[in-house]
């Protein structure tokens, strides 16, 4: 039997600017909801969380909340001003929680609540944020960008804390895989309608073109020719969509053909080849190159040819080191030791996290134009309102000013300058933070047309996949792992290297024991301990082979699409082949423990 909804809003109407942004807006949730609230930026899903906090009242309609239902937001930017630490801010909260439970989640967030809130920094204050949240054991939890700012090991963190969750939540996120992992339902918010689909994010992308197709036919039936021209954005994303996956089997063989480069044996790097048509092409090496800050090791022996048109993906904690290796692939710090050969033709342009580069009372055109009607792309002369249209805004936003512009929105707009300057080096530092899911897919296809070579830094794992053909791993030790593909395949590299760790370091010969293998004599194991000794490596070894073949299969991008019975079919396979090889490669240990001792 159906539970009656924790939060609903019914026949929401709400004007801003004279217009009506909702009108006849409805909304119910669940106890146990996993929403994933999607929308371009400037549809109105902050403004949609505001209404559902009671922050904002409606002009019509109404809103009703089951009594005694804690409604806890987590803000895209949390305001620490008023406060002197991290803790007092989160001791703040509408149903202030005791100190102790705040610090058992920082502690799991390695955030020190006693930092001064001033001197925070943005992935500080988000921990500090979280743990705020979390504390108050909401039942309906509102996050806002939850991964903005955050490193790879503290994403997984919340990943695991919100499965574990027991209330509803609904979630603003551009990061696909948080939201593929953790969504039951999802809520598109568009041209002041909000539709509703019982299907997590995974389904996302095959409704909405559902729906454009519908809405396309009926446009043509209705012969409405300027209906179908105010819907050239959504036309556009479904093209867009088929264009990115021919782009995405480009991006499989240019890694196909890295990979055959880099050296098999020895330290995982690229090898420095002398021929004369591997110099030509490269625009960074670097040879043993080492740096260090007092007596911590930063980078260690790292050696790396980049390519013209490599795409190079930097991932690890933060702290880890990315920005100093950035900076040392760049030529801005020089290396204690080896050396950085930069290509004396390189032209760069940094894109960064901070979006204050724009001017708030300049309008659209003098960011883009210097007030004129015309922009040079990359040499190529654009009018700047068709400009405009290329990056998935309304022509008509020409004389906007930045100030009145969502933060999504400024992002967009400084894409747009600074990929219209010329140049065959481009730096994006967290690019995807505040980006719509429409530009993100649109910021992947001008990557893959972008004729210079890339290098990003990014904790969006699905951003990765879909755009380096490299990824360097930092793990804050000095060591820099370097692999062919993306972030999952990055990981997957990583997971066997620590598996392989741990049964190395779990039993006094590398030697992994076989079936044809008798198990140690010892009065502390039983028959049943002695087989599952012997047996159980083999059978995680048939574990693993299971997952990476089912992993091969779930990498089609149509596979969804095409056949989503067998995509779910492979998924649960995959879970629970997972879950097996974990409690496998658990109790082997136990077992091995017992042989040793």
């Amino acid at each position: 039997m159906a539970q009656p909804p924790v939060l609903s809003l019914e026949n929401i109407g709400l004007q801003i600017g004279g217009r009506w942004l909702f009108e006849d807006l409805n909304l119910h949730i669940g106890p146990r909801d996993r929403l994933a609230l999607i929308g371009r930026n400037g549809a109105g899903k902050t403004t949609l969380f505001r209404l559902i906090f009671d922050q904002l009242e409606p002009d019509r309609g109404e809103r009703k909340v089951k009594p005694g239902t804690r409604i806890v937001v987590l803000e895209q930017e949390p305001d620490v001003a008023a406060f002197d630490t991290l803790m007092d801010f989160a001791l703040a909260g509408e149903f202030p929680p005791e100190e102790y439970e705040v610090e058992a989640i920082a502690g799991q967030l390695g955030i020190d609540m006693s930092t001064p809130a001033q001197g925070a920094s943005g992935g500080e204050k988000r921990r500090a944020a979280i743990a705020r949240a979390l504390a108050q054991d909401p039942d309906l939890l509102l996050m806002d960008e939850p991964t903005n700012h955050l490193d790879l090991a503290a994403i997984d963190w919340l990943e695991g804390w919100l499965e574990r969750y027991k209330g509803a939540f609904v979630v603003i996120s551009h990061d696909r895989t948080f939201l593929k992992r953790l969504t039951n339902a999802t809520i598109w918010l568009e041209r002041g309608m909000l539709r509703r689909k019982d299907v997590g994010f995974g389904g996302y992308e095959a409704w909405e073109e559902q729906v454009y197709a519908e809405e396309a036919r009926a446009a043509h039936r209705l012969d409405a020719k300027l209906k179908l021209e105010a819907h050239w954005l959504e036309r556009g994303v479904t093209a867009r969509r088929k264009r990115n996956q021919g782009r995405l089997e480009k991006l499989w063989q240019m890694r196909a053909q890295r990979a055959a480069m880099i050296n098999p044996t020895g330290p995982a790097k690229l090898g420095l080849e002398s021929d004369s048509s591997n110099k030509s092409k490269a625009v960074m090496v670097a040879d043993k190159v080492s740096k260090s800050y007092g007596d911590r090791t930063i980078i260690r022996d790292f050696s790396l040819r980049i390519q013209r048109g490599d795409r190079i993906g930097v991932v690890g904690a933060n702290g880890a080191g990315k920005t100093t290796l950035l900076k040392l692939l760049t030529g801005e710090i020089e290396p204690d030791t080896g050396t950085v050969t930069i290509a004396k033709t390189l032209t760069g342009v940094m894109i960064d996290q901070q979006r204050a580069l724009l001017t708030p009372d300049k309008s659209v055109r003098d960011v883009l134009a210097e007030g004129g009607d015309w922009i040079d792309v990359r040499g190529v002369r654009k009018h700047v309102q068709g400009y405009l249209k290329e990056f998935l805004f309304d022509p008509g936003l020409v004389d906007t000013k930045v100030s009145t512009m969502s933060g999504g929105e400024r992002s967009r707009l400084l894409l747009a300058r600074e990929f219209s300057r010329k140049s065959n080096l481009l730096v994006l530092d967290e690019p995807t933070n505040d980006l719509d899911l429409e530009t993100l897919d649109l910021l992947q296809e001008v990557i893959a047309d972008y004729d210079g070579t890339v290098l990003i830094v990014s904790h969006d794992r699905d951003f990765l996949d879909r755009t380096v053909t490299l990824t360097l791993g930092l793990d804050g030790s000095g060591f820099v792992d370097i692999v062919a593909g993306g972030y999952e395949d990055w990981e997957s590299k990583r997971q066997h290297r620590s598996s392989a760790t741990k049964a190395r370091t779990a039993k006094p010969e590398t030697k992994a024991p076989t079936p044809s293998q008798a198990a140690p004599k010892s009065t502390k194991l039983s028959y049943k301990d002695k087989r599952d000794y012997e047996l159980l490596p083999a059978r995680i070894e048939e574990l693993e082979a299971a997952i990476q073949k089912g992993e091969t299969i779930l990498a089609d991008p149509d596979l969804y699409t095409s056949d989503p019975q067998k995509f779910a079919t492979i998924s649960k396979g995959v879970e629970n082949a997972r879950a097996e090889k974990d409690s496998a490669e658990e109790r082997w240990l136990e077992l091995a423990e017992m042989v040793e001792g």
